[in-house]
């Protein structure tokens, strides 16, 4: 039944029905009706089933036709024709010929063969008769192919009397890879109206063209598998009278065969196999609609496109400039690609809207195109003008004025104005109501509340042990004690250190320090207070592991945390915090006169944050650690300064070393006795030798934290 819809009037309905419809199109098809269908007969010979239709006058060319595989249906136009045989329908029976519809609607009729199978046909005038063979397939017991015993019925039904005997031959053979990897064979004919049959020998795919000669240039065996296709070898040899291509594909593979004007081409595509599938599909999918054959031979294309019309549910509209005819073979196509192969043949084009398809050249449809666009930008120029009021919530309302006003932008007409009220931070704008309802979907987007971020910055000086425990650390110290005689002592290493002038130094349990007897600061060690064992976890980036190193060198004193400055602010708006002295600096002027400049030296973080949509925080960061260089006899202090200035992807509330600056200072002095402490081993008593080694490193963590509404500062 849904092929009954889609193909229309094709003689399947109930014969009252049928009835009735020819009855209630008669009185206004009779004016235009020149021709009338007498009678119809059949006739069988060697197997080939004849139609013979009797005209009331001949007609001018074999009318348009096409043919349906499931179910098996071949259909032939019959334009400004009446049916006058006093029957609709009859039942037939022989061969693959089950039954035969004739159905007038219209001013035109249409005979639609009921098949059981779908066989090759053609069709020959004689005279005021149209003869139509249907061609019988071999058994596979009578020995040869199916295609051989078609081919040759045909062939005889061609040059029986009253057909035109006419020379046909191949003129070229090419192959051509397309644009999804598909094979094309391209068969160039000498005639539009060679009969083609294609069909499947074993794995292989044959062309038969039925009376065609094969010059003796084009008789080869090609290999085409650089091409990378499905195909693997095309043959090119004569079959007796007739001309045979035969293709090779490999894998799974699918075709059609379709032929325009003079030229046929054979198109083989690789399937994609989907185990979950149970019908496999092409590659392509842009083609969807229900596959037909079309066999047509210098028809006018306005008849082509109302076959197509009636095998769809589409209504075709073409335009009056939609003329010529058109020769056209298509085996086995989805409708909607004979369609387009059908309006690129002929320079048309297509717009559908809802189930009416509406097809024109192309420059008539650009035109028209270009004067409906017109006609809605005047209609633009008439519409009336409407003036409503935008809240903005969360950006700046002047803002948004001022792109409104700029002549880069798109939202308003040239009709349209905006005013803005800082006051209330709302925007007035006066337009036609479609720029409106885009200006206020444009509003909706950018309006929303913005996210915000907490970036903690921390300046560390460190010694070299930090810089060299940077890590997993394992430290272990022993507790002080006093001896026997009232003394505290340390047994861990670098417990004991000689002072200034010679002494065995002394613990300070207050300070960590070891001092000498006369008081004097000696080698300064600082020792653990009890037996450490850290352990720190951290993620793949590290930036956690960071945190917790930070937070462990601070608590054991090797660290030195100069400066924690935090700034919170919205997602991609610069924030900025500073702390220190602004230092007086006198400066004349070139009239001798004197004034008085400040400059900063301050602790500043200079920060400038992006949410990613991974959730992670990209941030432009600027640290500027100052301080003032104060000397007895300067009254203006030169200004000591670092200065770090990058930008960084970070880990939501992960940590990141952004800079360091690396200082270190070794030297080396020898105060000796002239003559005396040049003396080997003995001069040792009379020079004293002083080494310093400072290593110190300043590093820039930085830690951003995007604020959620739960979240509160403690």
């Amino acid at each position: 039944m849904a092929l009954c819809a889609a193909v229309g009037m094709l003689g399947l309905l109930a014969p009252a029905q049928v009835t009735a419809q020819a009855q209630s199109g008669q009185s206004a098809s009779q004016a235009a009706a020149d021709n009338r269908l007498r009678d119809f007969s059949i006739a069988e010979q060697g197997g080939t089933l004849y139609l013979r239709l009797d005209f009331e006058r001949p007609l001018e060319a074999v009318p348009a036709h096409f043919s349906v595989n499931e179910p098996a249906r071949i259909a032939y136009d019959f334009l400004n024709t009446r049916n006058t045989l006093g029957r609709v329908q009859q039942t037939v029976n022989r061969g693959d010929l089950r039954s035969v519809n004739i159905v007038e609607a219209g001013g035109r009729t249409r005979l639609v063969l009921n098949l059981s199978r779908l066989p090759a046909y053609d069709a020959k005038i004689e005279g005021n008769q149209l003869v139509i063979a249907l061609a019988p397939a071999a058994r596979p017991e009578a020995g040869g192919s199916p295609a051989t015993a078609t081919v040759q019925a045909l062939a005889n039904f061609s040059a029986a009397p009253g057909g035109e005997e006419v020379a046909r031959s191949i003129q070229d053979v090419t192959f051509r890879r397309g644009e999804g990897g598909e094979g094309r064979v391209v068969v160039q004919l000498s005639s539009a109206d060679t009969a083609v049959n294609v069909f499947r020998q074993g794995s292989n795919l044959v062309v038969d063209f039925s009376d065609t000669q094969l010059p003796e240039h084009l008789q080869r065996r090609s290999d085409v598998t650089d091409f990378g296709t499905p195909i693997s070898t095309m043959i090119a040899q004569p079959q007796g009278d007739n001309a045979r291509v035969t293709v090779v594909p490999n894998g799974l593979w699918e075709h059609s065969a379709y032929q325009t004007e003079s030229q046929f081409v054979l198109e083989v595509r690789r399937l994609v196999e989907d185990p979950n599938r149970l019908v496999q599909t092409g590659g392509r999918e842009e083609y969807a609609g229900e596959k037909l054959s079309l066999n047509f031979q210098n028809v006018e294309i306005r008849s082509v496109l109302q076959v197509i019309a009636d095998f769809t549910d589409f209504n075709i509209v073409t335009s009056d400039s939609v003329q010529g005819n058109l020769t056209l073979r298509l085996n086995d196509v989805p409708w909607d690609q004979a369609l387009d192969i059908i309006l690129q043949a002929k320079g048309l084009d297509k717009r559908r809207t809802g189930n009416v398809i509406w097809i024109a050249p192309t420059g008539e449809l650009a035109a028209r195109e270009r004067q409906q666009l017109e006609a809605q930008a005047q209609r633009g120029d008439l519409e009336p003008l409407v003036t409503e009021s935008f809240q903005i919530n969360y950006h700046n309302a002047k803002e948004i004025f001022e792109f409104l006003k700029s002549k880069d932008q798109t939202v308003l007409s040239s009709r349209g104005s905006v005013v803005v009220d800082e006051r209330s931070n709302k925007v007035f704008v006066t337009d036609v109501s479609s720029r409106l309802d885009a200006l206020r979907r444009l509003i909706q987007e950018i309006d929303t509340a913005p996210r915000q971020v907490l970036i903690e910055a921390r300046v560390v000086e460190a010694n070299k042990d930090f810089a060299r425990d940077l890590g997993v650390r394992m430290n272990f110290g022993n507790v002080p004690r006093e001896n026997a005689a009232g003394e505290t002592v340390n047994s861990g290493v670098g417990n004991l250190g000689r002072g200034a002038r010679g002494g065995i130094g002394r613990f300070d349990p207050s300070t960590g320090l070891l001092t000498s007897d006369g008081g004097s600061t000696g080698g300064a060690s600082p020792v653990a207070s009890f037996s450490i064992l850290n352990l720190a976890l951290f993620n793949s980036s590290a930036t956690r592991f960071l945190n917790l190193e930070l937070a462990a060198l601070e608590q054991d004193g090797r660290g030195r945390v100069v400066s924690s400055p935090r700034v919170l602010t919205a997602n991609q708006v610069e924030a900025s915090i500073e702390q220190g002295t602004e230092i007086p600096y006198r400066k004349e002027t070139s009239s001798g006169a004197t004034s008085v400049e400040f400059k900063k030296a301050v602790l500043s973080l200079k920060v400038r944050p992006q949410i990613t949509p991974d959730g992670r925080v990209q941030l432009r960061v600027q640290v500027n650690k100052d301080r003032p260089l104060f000397q007895a006899d300067i009254t203006e202090p030169a200004i000591d300064t670092k200065n770090v200035q990058t930008e960084v992807l970070v880990d939501n509330g992960g940590t990141v070393v952004i800079g360091g600056i690396y200082e270190e200072e070794d030297s080396t002095t020898v105060a000796r006795v002239p003559l005396l402490g040049e003396i080997p081993v003995l001069g040792a008593l009379f020079r004293n030798t002083r080494r310093v080694s400072n290593r110190k490193e300043l590093l820039v963590f930085i830690t951003p934290r995007i604020v959620s509404d739960s979240l509160t500062l403690r």
